[in-house]
C-alpha cells in the first residue's frame, strides 16, 4: 500500500520539480511527455485514495444506497468514456439490452462497481485482451456482467478474491488489492450479489446482480 501510494506522488514531484528547473529550455515534445506522466500518475494516486476512502466507509457502516432512477446504458458508456487512457490496448466490447428500462439503485455505487470491474480485467489481462460487458434486465433485477478472455483465476484462489488486498502475482499493474472487496460491498449495501466464476477457454466472468425497481412503462409490459 506504501509503495502505491508513493510511486506516483515522486513521479508528480520529479516531474514538476524538472518542469520548473527547465521549462524555459525544454522542447515542447519534451514538455509534453512530462506532464502526461503528471497526468497519469495524478489518476492513479486519485484511484488509490478512492478505494481507500471507500473501503474506510464501508468498514465504518456509513455506506447507504441512494436510489434514484438510472439509465444503464448511460452508465456503462460514462465508466467505458473515463477509462479510455487504462484501457488503451484492451478492446471493449458492450452489448446492452434492447429496450431496457430504468432501474432505481444507486447510479454513484454502481458506476464504482463497473469501473473497478473493468480496471480489474485490463490489470490482469495480457496486452491485446477483449473486456465484455453486458446488462439485461431478468425479472425486478438488472443483471450486469464483465467478462474477459485472459487466463481467468486459479480455482484455489476464485473465494478469496473479493478479500482486502487480495492480489495474483500475475497482475500487470500496480494496485492495492481493494477493487474487488469494494465491488462486493457496493453491490451488497444495493441488496445485490457478486459471483466470480471462470469460463473454460473464455476467462473470467463477474456476475453483478441488483434488485430493483424498474420503470412504470417496463412494467406495463410484464401485466
Amino acid at each position: 500500500l506504501s509503495h502505491e501510494l508513493r510511486t506516483p506522488i515522486a513521479t508528480i514531484i520529479a516531474a514538476a520539480d524538472y518542469l520548473h528547473d527547465n521549462f524555459p529550455a525544454m522542447e515542447s515534445k519534451a514538455r509534453n511527455e512530462l506532464i502526461d506522466e503528471i497526468s497519469i500518475a495524478s489518476l492513479r494516486l486519485n484511484q488509490q485514495v478512492e478505494n481507500l476512502l471507500n473501503m474506510s466507509r464501508l468498514e465504518s457502516g456509513f455506506i447507504k444506497a441512494k436510489k434514484d432512477w438510472c439509465d444503464i446504458q448511460e452508465l456503462v458508456y460514462t465508466v467505458v468514456n473515463k477509462l479510455q487512457d487504462s484501457t488503451t490496448g484492451h478492446n471493449i466490447e458492450i452489448d446492452i439490452q434492447e429496450g431496457m428500462p430504468l432501474f432505481k439503485m444507486d447510479y454513484g455505487l454502481t458506476e464504482q462497481i463497473l469501473r473497478n470491474l473493468v480496471i480489474n480485467a485490463v490489470n490482469y489481462t495480457p496486452h491485446g485482451s477483449s473486456i465484455y460487458i453486458k446488462a439485461i434486465c431478468e425479472y425486478n433485477s438488472c443483471i450486469i456482467t464483465v467478462a474477459d478472455n485472459g487466463n481467468g483465476f486459479p480455482e484455489h484462489e476464485i473465494e478469496r478474491v473479493f478479500g482486502k488486498f487480495y492480489r495474483l502475482d500475475s497482475a500487470t499493474a500496480g494496485g492495492t488489492g481493494l477493487g474487488l472487496s469494494i465491488v462486493k460491498g457496493f453491490t451488497e449495501a444495493q441488496g445485490g450479489t457478486v459471483k466470480l466464476e471462470n469460463v473454460p477457454g473464455s476467462g473470467a466472468l463477474f456476475t453483478i446482480e441488483l434488485p430493483a425497481e424498474t420503470s412504470y412503462i417496463n412494467a406495463l409490459k410484464h401485466e
